[in-house]
């Protein structure tokens, strides 16, 4: 929601709990102070919640109006909302190139994290019972590069991959903190577990694991929940 704002458009979300892309599109709307309505839709699973077809022309969500413009997919909102708060991408043009392209590489890719570790705001941080598959195994060791990389080159002006700013970027990659630390995933390195923290409690990060606590529990779903 807005505060003390007249809205201007809203942004349509999934079930808090559980939806990654949702985290996605709901952070840069936020961090760009853009005066919307939050409207969250109970996801059904597996991609098929029939409110949404209504709601949004690819029939998922994160769905933004806005000012007259209508913006689907996670990254292309945070590139919406990058015009109005610039430094949602890091200033200088190297660095912003590096943003870009691991954002790009988290919208497009980490199909092995994606499936072993479904968000799952309300999972007791444990590790899952069986072998984690292979596919998993080099996207987690992937990520702890990028990370690693990232920061050590562009990261010492504050906690987030780009320093003092928590950007775009970091966005695109908050919902695989959340999956890492439910899941207790191991061998990470430092960096990243501090990288990690750091995004855990920024207040936006916080605000929305409070709403998601909020959430009826008639919107849970087996689907997720019954993962061991």
């Amino acid at each position: 929601m807005t505060d003390n704002q007249t809205t201007n458009g809203r942004l349509v979300i999934g079930t808090q709990r559980y939806s990654s892309w949702s985290l996605r599109g709901w952070l840069p709307v936020k961090l760009a102070k853009l005066p919307v309505t939050v409207q969250v839709v109970a996801l059904e699973g597996a991609g098929q919640t029939r409110a949404l077809k209504a709601l949004s022309p690819n029939g998922c969500v994160p769905y933004l109006e806005h000012d007259g413009a209508k913006v689907w997919d996670s990254l292309a909102i945070a590139d919406y909302c990058a015009e109005f708060e610039p430094s949602l991408w890091p200033q200088e043009r190297t660095a912003r190139a590096v943003a870009r392209s691991i954002a790009a590489e988290m919208h497009s890719g980490f199909r092995g994290v994606r499936s072993t570790f479904p968000m799952n705001l309300g999972r007791v941080a444990r590790p899952l019972t069986t072998p984690l598959p292979e596919d998993a195994v080099k996207d987690i060791a992937r990520i702890n590069t990028i990370w690693a990389e990232t920061r050590a080159q562009f990261g010492q002006g504050g906690p987030y991959l780009f320093g003092a700013n928590f950007g775009i970027a970091d966005a695109m990659f908050a919902p695989v903190v959340y999956r890492f630390l439910s899941y207790a995933v191991p061998g990470l390195s430092e960096v990243a577990q501090a990288y990690m923290q750091a995004v855990i409690n920024h207040p936006l990060m916080q605000e929305w694991q409070a709403d998601a606590a909020q959430e009826p529990e008639s919107w849970q779903l087996p689907l997720y929940e019954s993962i061991p």
